[in-house]
């Protein structure tokens, strides 16, 4: 079973506004086990519209089209879709009556406008909208001798999600009664989606229409999507356990969590567990670090704190750095990271202290040390050591990538610890 979801509006494509409904839509399908085939967005215009519901049609068994259903001049998905159908709209005063109600109630009167709004497409069955006044349409027609059904929603986010949630998704829940998707997503850091996939290797073996495998790289990390069809392939959830903790053995360290988690939570539950503070010196991260630990409850457990230190003064006399150290390498060097994470360690007396120094956009490199260059300085008291890593985005990318770097290299070296 599959579906098309059609976005409409001028906002959606000019990026005035970020289409969020297409997403949301998607993911609700998904979860009943409906196999999202295309999203597609379209202007306000009617040669598009139909032209665009005439190929979701000939693709898929159900096409939800969000968008246009308003009262203004360039709300015309209704007769759009009126005529690709070749029907006739009529005035359902029933409907209308319920909009007069919903302007009466807030002390309105009803514009003559809104009456476009209880318009109702030959042959369709309104749904009643009760958090706003367009409602929603549904039809259950034949095209090429296959079961269709058409959805017609309006745009405003809260809207559409009302008359999903009410109307749309337990009718196709009874209609279908279909078996649902299952996902199981695996979280990465530390690598990335070329290297990782080298690192995980062929997997046909364990991939067919059942189940397959995804990589969906980001900021972040890489992260791992594993479905499984299970309407496709009985024994597809067992395989998908099964191609997990494949994953799992041939990725290794690389992989930190699942789902949801989060890698500062997961950083912070090993500090916990083994009784270490760690202590922050950032620089270009500008306190990013820090942020992303503090963001987790209970992370007063295991974070003492951080100096922001971004001028090189404050290095000196705050962390200890040498200014010798300054002049002689620069402060981005794996010497001043070194000395930074050091430095924090002893003054904070904590037992990791963890740094960061870099050039990250858009100026301030030199052919030695081009934008992106940035060094993460380690030290615990046992062993210390500095990374440094060669970033190639914006400058808020950079930050949120090496601050993602910083808490994998925690990570790494408490699992080394424990083994």
């Amino acid at each position: 079973m599959q579906a098309t979801v059609v976005t409409i509006g001028d906002e959606l494509l000019i990026g005035q506004v970020v289409n969020t409904n297409a997403a949301w839509v998607a993911q609700r399908l998904t979860d009943l086990g409906i196999e999202v085939a295309g999203l597609v967005t379209v202007p306000d215009m009617s040669e598009a519209i139909q032209s665009e519901l005439g190929r979701a049609i000939a693709a898929s068994d159900i096409v939800i089209v969000t968008g246009g259903l308003g009262p203004t001049h360039d709300d015309i998905t209704l007769s759009a879709v009126a005529e690709y159908f070749g029907v006739d709209v009529e005035f359902d005063a029933d409907l209308f009556e319920r909009i007069r109600k919903r302007f009466e109630r807030r002390g309105l009167t009803v514009p003559e406008s809104n009456r476009t709004q209880a318009m109702v497409p030959t042959g369709f069955e309104p749904l009643p909208n009760p958090v706003g006044t367009a409602p929603g349409l549904w039809y259950e027609f034949e095209s090429d001798g296959r079961p269709k059904r058409l959805v017609v929603l309006p745009g405003v986010p809260m809207e559409m999600r009302t008359l999903m949630t009410d109307e749309v998704l337990p009718r196709l829940s009874r209609q279908e009664r279909l078996p649902p998707i299952v996902y199981r997503t695996l979280l990465t850091a530390g690598i990335g989606e070329s290297n990782l996939q080298e690192e995980i290797g062929p997997m046909e073996a364990y991939l067919d229409a059942g189940l397959k495998l995804a990589y969906l790289p980001g900021v972040r990390g890489v992260r791992l999507r594993l479905t499984a069809y299970p309407g496709r392939d009985v024994e597809a959830l067992k395989r998908l356990d099964e191609l997990a903790e494949e994953i799992k053995v041939r990725a290794g360290k690389y992989i930190y969590g699942e789902g949801e988690d989060k890698l500062e939570a997961v950083v912070g539950r090993m500090l916990r567990e083994s009784g270490l503070k760690v202590a922050l010196a950032e620089s270009c991260t500008g306190g990013r670090i820090a942020g992303r630990l503090t963001d987790i409850a209970g992370s007063s457990d295991y974070f003492l704190g951080g100096v922001v230190a971004y001028d090189n003064t404050v290095k000196v006399e705050v962390l200890g750095v040498s200014s010798e150290t300054i002049e002689t390498h620069g402060a981005v060097s794996r010497h001043v990271a070194l000395e930074m994470a050091d430095g924090v360690r002893h003054r904070l007396k904590a037992d990791i202290g963890l740094s960061s120094t870099g050039i990250m956009g858009p100026g301030g490199g030199s052919e030695e040390k081009p934008v992106g260059t940035v060094w993460i300085g380690y030290a615990d008291g046992q062993s210390a050591g500095a990374v440094k890593i060669m970033l190639a985005g914006d400058r808020d990318g950079n930050r949120e990538q090496a601050t993602t770097i910083a808490l994998n290299l925690v990570r790494l070296r408490l699992l080394k610890r424990k083994h």
